[in-house]
């Protein structure tokens, strides 16, 4: 991998990672661009103990643009975007309508590649290979930032999931603080290594998991299963089977191994619905140790973290979504239609077909 870093006209950073060594990138950005001007803030809810972020200034961001207008494509001629070059592999940049900026934190855009058309499922193992490398070199870059204390790789997929630009593309975020799901991961973590004499609680349930009936795919590295309690119709849960705390941490094996595994879950959730369907909606989620300190969660470090990635769709069978009513919304209890062993039987049915 070749790592190139350069800037945008308005300022902002863009790191071009490219699978030849070498691959000249020295196109100039040659858009009009001002600085960018952010509002972002971060406010805690005294009463639910969790942190909000107000970025009114992103109700001007792009919306839906028509494909020959994608701002994540690479420019072409006098059609000019995002990516000054007129090719790449992957991209990263710093998004131009952050919902985390300056001591709030951080905002990145990860361009998987430059075919428009194309899906993350649609990748070559080389070329996803590179996008965990991307991830992992972004995690490492962003976590020495004094203000993040939390890196968060993700994808949003499908317009169902309320994504505004159709260009294969996930998003980083670096928090400033410990995210409230992540929280309750440690609290789980700290009272059971409390209650059982020091057991790791995501071993023993990577461990349970092996052992039961909601496996979906299994390699010699990494394990995917349906969880027990699944929250989303279809929701799958991605494991080394080696622990770690975060995306650094991974032995070249486990490297090596996460592209074969990852593109077959997520040709798996493309054939959930049958060829009839749209391509299906999900989001896809990396689940890391926070680099700040742990004080609060008593007995627990970073290495007792085990790094994970939770995909899931919004879609519960052909046509119809899983909507967050009254009792998710409200109350934040999850009612699932579907059980989650049935949910694992489909998804190993598609995983052999």
């Amino acid at each position: 991998m070749k790592k190139t870093s350069t800037r945008l006209a308005d300022g902002r950073e863009l790191i071009y990672y490219d699978l030849r060594d070498d691959t000249v990138r020295d196109a100039v950005d040659r858009r009009p661009l001002e600085r960018t001007v952010t509002t972002s803030e971060v406010r805690r809810d005294p009463l639910l103990g969790d942190s909000v972020a107000i970025a009114s200034h992103r109700q001007g961001r792009t919306y839906h643009p028509p494909a020959d207008e994608c701002p994540l494509c690479p420019s072409q001629g006098e059609r000019l975007s995002e990516i000054p070059d007129s090719s790449y592999d992957a991209v990263v940049f710093e998004n131009r309508f952050p919902s985390l900026a300056g001591d709030s934190g951080r905002c990145e855009v990860v361009c998987f590649t430059s075919d428009h058309n194309a899906s993350f499922a649609d990748l070559t193992e080389e070329q996803a290979r590179l996008v965990l490398d991307a991830w992992t070199d972004r995690t490492s870059e962003l976590s020495h930032l004094p203000s993040v204390e939390q890196v968060f790789c993700f994808e949003n997929r499908g317009a169902e999931i309320g994504v505004t630009l159709g260009h294969p593309h996930g998003q980083i975020y670096a928090y400033p603080f410990t995210t409230p799901r992540t929280a309750l991961m440690l609290r789980s973590l700290a009272a059971h290594k409390e209650a059982t004499g020091g057991e790791n609680l995501f071993d023993a349930v990577v461990a349970s998991e092996l052992a039961g009936e909601r496996v979906v795919l299994e390699g010699e590295h990494w394990v995917a299963f349906v969880p027990h309690a699944a929250h989303w119709p279809y929701e799958v849960h991605l494991y080394p089977k080696r622990r770690v705390p975060d995306l650094l941490g991974l032995d070249e094996e486990a490297r090596t191994e996460f592209p074969k595994v990852y593109l077959e879950l997520l040709r798996c959730f493309d054939r959930i619905f049958g060829d009839s369907e749209p391509a299906t909606p999900y989001i896809a989620a990396w689940h890391q140790a926070p680099f700040g300190q742990l004080e609060e969660f008593e007995g627990v470090s970073r290495d007792d973290f085990a790094l994970h990635l939770e995909l899931f769709t919004i879609r519960r069978t052909s046509g119809k979504l899983k909507f967050l009513a009254g009792s998710e919304s409200g109350m934040n209890v999850f009612i699932n239609d579907i059980s989650p062993e049935a949910a694992a039987q489909r998804l190993r049915e598609v995983a052999s077909s």
